[in-house]
């Protein structure tokens, strides 16, 4: 023993050497390139002051150029901008990715254990100064304060590039109280507010509104000017994985409420108080084949056998057009039997070029989601119809569809590859270069991109939070309540499951953690999942597959159920499939991934229910099964109805 133990002392000494070595390697080698990069910088622009108004040079010129004049026409700024532009800048301006911050907003140039997705991005120097990307996202930070000063710090550093083009900040939805890896992040220090089908189970577009123009005013206090939201899709298949994300089933619903949020967001029009919206999935992500999502090849088919693919436009024809959404952003799938080419929708001109642009009109930046050309230390890329083409091949083949940006992309260099051998003409990376930029000048970026470290206390104050939990109390949903049982008076214990009692016994002291000493029984359940078999590392993170609990896993909470009158409060990211479950519980409660404390207020009538289903909550896995993915309310005589909610 005593020799196995000095030999694995040895080998475990041998392993942190190593660890050490790697780890001064990368330092050493991100040092270096870190040094070489931040020669491309300039100086800071300077201002220049004519008839008494102040304007930035931001080519550092000594002269008032036409891109720099806040008082001329906007195509003029374009214009005069793209003539001084060159082929690397242009490329720059058409991809877009993740790029890490150190914990105290200062600019990451080598990446820390503390933010191991930072290993696999590129540093900032090399995104700003070598690949000159001027947009780029971070769903992170340690405070709202950290944030924004990082943000200024970006801007400071865009600035002493050749041209000083303002970077554009982006940011997934992050009000929500869970996350969800590759889509959304859960709220940290901001407002926190029900999950977008939550928002559509209130009905209310006045609140919906009141919340984009909350979160637009926190956005801007940290320098974020796209929002990569809202989903336009329709969750007409219950088993997809994005349900939670969507307005729900019913398209006229989605469209109303979808007007609401972008105005919100935006206003009438893109000003420099506006935060732009990339909506999202063009032409509707739902309908996905076995409900399996199109990030990844088990999910690249989507199908309609109820023919029901003009249902699904209706959201943004009605709703994202009809509101101006400055952004589109088009799914992974591959539209079986739709289009004449079966190829993934980022790389079908039929889809993009000939609907969205052509049919519909719509003339403002296209983005790719994200990875569709690289492959990910995540995922392989969803070049979805486009597998057997190389990389330059893929770009080539977005740009032909009349995409305009690349998400989650370094591929400046095959842009440019593809101009300078002839296979992409300079006129066509214009048509692109022209429609993000005229956002750009329209969000006021070029004019000052900086914020007001003094203003990001606004972010998360008490006012918004009271707001979020108002909507999140008319989102909760009693599905059921017999006997009026609910709501429970104060004398009666309550034992938790699901819920961190901790966090919650000083506002509710009937709370007991003892289940023998309880009157009731609270239980929150998740929606069950089940990845694909042979999955990559974020298709085993994203929750999918099926709707209903394992045998022995719902035999363990029917036995709890049966012991005691029970709450079961349903967290619907997507609808379960739970008969047995309700049949046991005296009341049922549908929770769109709200706070656990509003969830008691509910049970113990602080508040009246008011919500209504967007969704249904199936009978029975088979009943899922024989859905059509395209069709909303086909479910076989649903546990619960779309729009369904009681009260008391």
């Amino acid at each position: 023993m005593k020799r196995f133990l000095t030999v694995l002392g040895y080998v475990l000494l041998g392993i942190l050497l190593l660890l050490i070595i790697i780890v001064l390697y990368f330092r050493i080698k991100w040092g270096i390139e870190s040094s070489q990069n931040m020669k491309l910088a300039g100086l800071p622009a300077p201002t220049l002051t004519i008839d008494g108004q102040t304007f930035r040079d931001l080519n550092k010129n000594g002269a008032l150029d036409i891109y720099e004049d806040t008082h001329t026409d906007l195509e003029a700024r374009v214009d005069d901008l793209i003539s001084q532009l060159n082929l690397d800048e242009k490329a720059g301006l058409m991809c877009v990715h993740f790029l890490g911050m150190n914990k105290d907003g200062s600019l990451m140039e080598i990446p820390t254990i503390s933010d191991p997705f930072s290993f696999f991005t590129e540093n900032t120097s090399t995104t700003l100064l070598k690949k000159k990307m001027t947009a780029v996202q971070n769903l992170g930070g340690a405070s709202a304060l950290v944030f924004a000063r990082w943000h200024n710090n970006l801007q400071a550093l865009a600035e002493r590039t050749r041209l000083g083009i303002p970077i554009t900040l982006i940011s997934d939805p992050r009000h929500g109280n869970t996350g969800m890896p590759g889509a959304s992040t859960n709220a940290k220090w901001i407002s926190v507010w029900p999950s977008q089908l939550g928002l559509a189970a209130t009905r209310d577009s006045a609140l919906v509104r009141e919340f984009a123009d909350i979160a637009r005013q926190e956005y801007l206090a940290l320098g974020i000017r796209l929002a990569q939201h809202p989903m336009a899709d329709i969750a007409t298949d219950p088993r997809w994985a994005r349900v939670n994300g969507t307005f729900g089933e019913d398209a006229n619903l989605s469209a109303k409420l979808l007007q609401a949020y972008i105005l919100g967001f935006q206003g009438d029009s893109l000003t420099h108080t506006s935060v732009a919206c990339q909506t999202k999935h063009f032409p509707g992500g739902g309908p996905q084949e076995g409900g399996w999502d199109a990030h990844f090849a088990s999910g690249k088919g989507q199908i309609y056998p109820g023919n029901q693919f003009e249902y699904h436009l209706i959201p943004f024809v009605e709703g994202a057009l009809a509101a101006g959404t400055a952004q589109i952003m088009p799914y992974y799938g591959v539209p079986k039997g739709q289009s004449i080419e079966e190829v993934g929708f980022g790389f079908n001109k039929e889809i993009i070029q000939e609907l969205l642009r052509d049919s519909l009109g719509f003339d403002g930046v296209v983005a790719t989601d994200w990875g569709i050309i690289s492959d990910m230390f995540v995922k392989e890329a969803s070049a979805w119809g486009a597998e057997h083409l190389s990389e330059k091949e893929r770009v080539k083949k977005v740009l032909e569809a009349g995409c305009d940006r690349f998400g989650g992309e370094y591929v400046t260099e095959l842009i440019i590859e593809l101009v300078e051998n002839g296979e992409i003409s300079e006129n066509r990376i214009d048509i692109s270069v022209r429609r993000i930029l005229r956002d750009k000048f329209k969000l006021g970026l070029f004019d000052n991109p900086y914020v007001d470290l003094d203003k990001v206390d606004i972010v998360g104050n008490s006012n918004f939070i009271e707001k979020g939990k108002e909507a999140q109390r008319k989102s909760m949903v009693l599905l059921k309540n017999d006997d009026n049982f609910l709501p429970i008076s104060s004398d009666q214990k309550i034992f938790l499951a699901g819920m961190n009692a901790e966090n919650l016994i000083d506002k509710f002291p009937q709370i007991t953690q003892s289940l023998e000493d309880a009157d009731v029984i609270v239980q929150k359940l998740n929606t069950p999942s089940s990845p694909p078999p042979g999955g990559n590392l974020l298709e085993r993170l994203i929750p999918q597959g099926r709707l209903d609990f394992p045998e022995e896993e719902k035999m363990e909470i029917l036995e709890r159920t049966n012991s005691k009158p029970t709450v079961t409060v349903l967290t619907i990211t997507r609808p379960p499939v739970v008969p047995e479950i309700n049949a046991a519980s005296k009341a049922v409660i549908a929770d769109f991934e709200c706070q656990d404390e509003i969830i008691l207020e509910l049970i113990m009538g602080q508040f009246h229910p008011s919500g209504k289903l967007p969704i249904e909550i199936p009978s029975s896995a088979s009943a899922v099964e024989d859905q059509l993915e395209d069709v909303p309310y086909d479910s076989r005589d649903p546990l619960y109805p779309f729009g369904h909610g009681l009260s008391f």
